[in-house]
């Protein structure tokens, strides 16, 4: 070989596919509503970056690449390391406070998990009513629609956690497709909310809370940790992790790590999860019918979510005489604090008294616990 083709040899543009092109595409684009439109930038950015850097040849910076960077960081992933560890950081920054001076806020968030069971039964289905009809779809497997359902938790380490260890292979659709729907969280839920509720319950100001007390602060995540464990082993990973990061913020006696869980590891960790996802979307894993699918059935996932969650709101309204404002109903999805915003600013639309972000907190915390227990589940029965 000359010198002139060992050198072509080694152009990694000469070797760029179709494919390969429509990846550093979509690449761009989703740089574009990082960096412009700001949609969850601090995942997307390094996400859409580790796409563009995977899809260019030669380069072996995809996870793929077998002994390459990006092969090694993406085992953080694989052996399910980096989301129990975001859950640490996650426990470090979350008041349980509204959830435990209103406990019956979790049935909100019990009613937000109506959106995975409803995508994960969509996809069993769609594999009888489209493969035969679409060329080489066979339809997904229970491991594939469990996968598939937990997008509609809106919790993306939940969603990555659930997917490396059932369904691994569809891991860059549904993770892109989670922290997607995450972003999009103030377009697509207010119109379901508006829809699903009256002039007059938009209008409730609900109560403001019992007092919390800092021992029930400190022994909620202890009982939690303890019930959960003998209860749903599988979901022991995220949820001892959460329950770790709250005792740490509410025991008063390790200051140091609250600001360490809470920003410098916090952002690390976001930061080696999006490039590790982004580097795993491929032009021949990613540029398929399967995808597309994934994309819409997480829509519909998050869409029922939130249904569930503005119904359950609305019974509790009904039952409780008109002490709790149906607009909170959003936040049984476990998009935090996105969601909580929404429900405030819809409140204060309808009614300027209206203060609903620390009611909704409790949604969504019960949410966030709940989805994780569904995925150990999960885990538990399909794995």
């Amino acid at each position: 070989m000359t010198f002139t083709e060992s050198f072509l040899d080694g152009v990694g543009i000469l070797k760029t596919t179709v494919p390969d092109a429509v990846m550093i595409v979509i690449a761009f684009v989703l740089m574009y509503l990082a960096i412009v439109k700001k949609y969850e930038s601090l995942l997307l950015l390094p996400l859409a970056f580790g796409m563009l850097v995977a899809n260019i040849p030669i380069t072996g910076l995809s996870a793929y690449d077998e002994g390459g960077l990006l092969f090694f960081l993406y085992q953080g992933i694989k052996l399910s390391i980096y989301p129990p560890l975001i859950f640490l950081c996650l426990g470090a920054l979350t008041d349980f406070g509204p959830l435990i001076a209103q406990p019956r806020s979790a049935i909100i968030g019990i009613g937000g998990q109506f959106g995975i069971f409803s995508a994960l039964g969509i996809a069993m289905l769609m594999g009888p009513l489209f493969s035969p009809i679409i060329p080489g779809f066979d339809g997904f497997t229970i491991q594939e629609a469990a996968v598939i359902g937990i997008i509609g938790s809106s919790d993306g380490p939940t969603t990555i956690y659930c997917a490396t260890n059932l369904a691994p292979h569809i891991l860059p659709s549904v993770a892109i497709a989670a922290y997607s729907y995450m972003a999009l969280v103030p377009i697509i839920q207010p119109p379901i909310m508006r829809l699903l509720t009256t002039e007059k319950e938009r209008v409730v100001v609900m109560p403001k809370q019992a007092a919390v007390t800092k021992r029930q602060k400190m022994l909620f995540p202890i009982i939690v940790t303890v019930v959960t464990l003998f209860l749903v082993p599988a979901a022991a990973a995220l949820i001892s992790m959460m329950m770790l990061g709250n005792l740490i913020r509410e025991c008063g006696v390790v200051d140091r790590y609250i600001d360490t869980l809470q920003t410098h590891l916090l952002n690390m960790l976001t930061i080696l999860i999006g490039l590790c996802i982004g580097s795993t979307a491929t032009g021949d894993t990613f540029l398929t019918t399967q995808t597309l699918m994934i994309v819409v059935l997480g829509l519909l996932a998050f869409c029922f979510g939130t249904v569930g969650g503005v119904l359950m709101a609305k019974i509790l309204c009904f039952t409780t005489g008109g002490k709790i404002n149906p607009l909170i109903g959003n936040s049984g999805v476990s998009a935090m604090p996105m969601a909580a915003r929404v429900s405030q600013k819809l409140g204060q639309e309808y009614n300027k008294k209206n203060h609903l972000i620390h009611h909704a907190m409790g949604p969504i915390v019960a949410s966030t616990i709940g989805s994780a227990i569904v995925a150990g589940i999960f885990i538990s029965l399909f794995g």
